[in-house]
């Protein structure tokens, strides 16, 4: 994988996340999704230069567990774990307030950071989030039953496998590069299995009406990890939201319609 320089930040415990930097001004975090051979550049790498040149500081970690950041045998993945390590990266970069973007499982830790620590964020950009519906919910997702059978099958994690799963990420299938695929699996290569076995995503839809702060959330309409029923969950209880939702576009928006994506993010950040 080709990454521009990287960072390591001590977030305690012995545990250390690598992070990628870009610009000056406000802080803004991304917090990556799930899967096998994620991380916060796979994520992000089309979003983080588009802030820093509107003025902001982009911020992109690989969570615990993922992309070169520290991998624990015996951590517990749950959303406490990773949305707090997250929290003391900012305290080791010295950001008191910040504004984050998340994606999946990088959404739901958003939420949890905003409603556990609401004097600490400013915003919050959410792109089909995790943790609004049941865990029976997620289940049933084609995207999520792929992942699973990616990582828990009998062949284990294999390229042909990671690639089914992008194509369940993605409306557009032509964005999947060989490229892209051995990146991914190279990194997954790295994470130990406890990372999925021990991922817990707790549902927090009914602490959407404790968010303090104003909340920026897109949806691709034919996203088949987290279901887009989640709009009308965000829209009927987050006190201070605008919901957009997008048409022939999965699970990625800031990977299917970066410019999109990354004008409506900027102008959330500047006019909120």
């Amino acid at each position: 994988m080709n990454l521009p320089e990287a960072h390591y930040a001590d977030v305690g415990g012995g545990l250390r996340m690598h992070y990628h930097q870009h610009g000056e001004g406000p802080p803004v975090l991304f917090l990556h999704g799930s899967g096998p051979g994620a991380s916060g550049w796979s994520n992000f790498n089309a979003n983080g230069l588009a802030l820093a040149n509107a003025g902001y500081q982009a911020i992109l970690p690989d969570s615990i567990g993922y992309g070169y950041s520290s991998k624990p045998e015996d951590a517990v993945y749950n959303l406490e774990f990773m949305s707090e390590a997250a929290v003391r990266l900012m305290d080791q970069l010295g950001h008191e307030r910040f504004s984050i973007v998340g994606n999946s499982q990088g959404g739901a830790q958003a939420l949890r950071i905003a409603l556990e620590h609401p004097k600490r964020v400013d915003k919050l950009v959410l792109m089909a989030p995790g943790g609004l519906e049941a865990r029976e919910t997620y289940m049933q997702m084609r995207g999520i039953r792929s992942m699973l059978r990616c990582v828990f099958g009998d062949e284990g994690i294999t390229r042909d496998g990671i690639r089914r799963v992008f194509q369940k990420q993605l409306f557009d299938s032509s964005l999947i590069t060989d490229e892209l695929v051995q990146d991914r699996y190279e990194v997954a290569m790295s994470q130990p299995r406890r990372v999925f076995e021990t991922m817990k995503v707790d549902n927090q839809a009914d602490r959407l009406t404790e968010l303090t702060c104003p909340v920026l959330a897109l949806w691709g309409m034919d996203d088949q990890f987290c279901p887009p029923s989640g709009v009308r969950i965000l829209s009927e209880s987050v006190p201070d939201a605008r919901v957009i939702s997008i048409t022939r576009c999965g699970h990625w928006v800031m990977v299917e319609h970066p410019s999109f994506f990354n004008r409506m993010v900027v102008d959330f950040l500047d006019n909120s």
